[in-house]
């Protein structure tokens, strides 16, 4: 068992995937005609995260981004944006799996001691 602090950054490396899953999808969808970017408002979910009870996952949801201005095709998708967010989410997710993996050491080298040392 990784602990309540491991819990909650196994939660919110499942976050940074949403985010970089709607990132993909928004860049993926760059060129086509009409399209509407998503968006995942990251920090709400980081406060209902942290305020949840309810167990290691929480539903997200990503909206379309409105009042935005559209290209004259009607496409959303501002590139610079989107590639802000992977540059975001790319340190998120190091500096969180550090964290974990460094927790998951620290229970290991517990495990070791109270073996003796095996």
């Amino acid at each position: 068992m990784v602990g309540p602090t491991g819990v909650l950054l196994e939660r919110y490396l499942d976050l940074l995937a949403a985010r970089q899953r709607v990132a993909a999808s928004n860049i993926a969808n760059a060129d086509t005609p009409g399209y509407r970017a998503k968006e995942l408002d990251f920090g709400w979910h980081m406060r209902a995260m942290l305020a949840s009870n309810t167990g290691p996952h929480l539903p997200v949801a990503v909206q379309e981004t409105w009042g935005e201005g559209a290209r004259n095709d009607g496409n959303t998708v501002k590139l610079d944006h989107e590639l802000k967010t992977l540059a975001d989410n790319g340190l998120r997710f190091t500096i969180a799996s550090t964290l974990l993996q460094k927790q998951i050491r620290g229970i290991r080298n517990a495990i070791r001691e109270g073996r003796g040392g095996v």
